[in-house]
């Protein structure tokens, strides 16, 4: 799936076992980052995000659409520049664990200001642990680039 925006589309670094996209948001910080961070805002774009309590250590949900409810826990905050959150979705496994795994990845959105909006990186981290790096990289370049095209539009459509 080709993003649908302006801004680049993520990149796998096979050496490193990540996947990064770097994308530009015509919207405060403040904005973005209650989007990547409140669950109300997050199951707008993203997918239904339950998390029980808040702050680093709360965990919960992301349910997708036809693929089921992903394991998450929130890992580091550092309002609001960076939320760190991992996740146990290992798509080459075929499998949803009920729980986070030996074989979870961790992605961080890093939030920069800028004169006409903000600047958002996400870096996901830990592929080298997931049943086939390869295949689970290139699945979350793809998702990455759907997920964050969505975010674009909902935050510069004015919702």
């Amino acid at each position: 799936m080709e993003h649908m925006t302006d801004n680049p589309a993520s990149v796998i670094d096979e050496g490193q076992f990540t996947v990064r996209r770097t994308i530009h948001i015509a919207a405060p910080v403040e904005k973005v980052w209650s989007a990547v961070t409140d669950p109300e805002h997050i199951s707008k774009w993203f997918g239904r995000a339950d998390f029980a309590g808040a702050g680093v250590g709360a965990t919960g949900t992301l349910t997708f659409d036809g693929y089921g409810a992903v394991p998450i826990r929130v890992e580091a905050i550092d309002e609001p520049r960076m939320v760190s959150y991992r996740w146990g979705n290992d798509d080459a496994s075929g499998v949803l664990p009920e729980q986070l795994d030996d074989h979870s990845t961790v992605f961080t959105f890093t939030l920069e200001p800028m004169s006409n909006g903000t600047q958002l990186t996400v870096v996901e981290t830990g592929f080298d642990v997931t049943s086939d790096p390869a295949a689970n990289m290139e699945a979350h370049r793809e998702g990455w680039n759907g997920e964050l095209d969505k975010l674009v539009a909902l935050l510069e459509g004015g919702s």
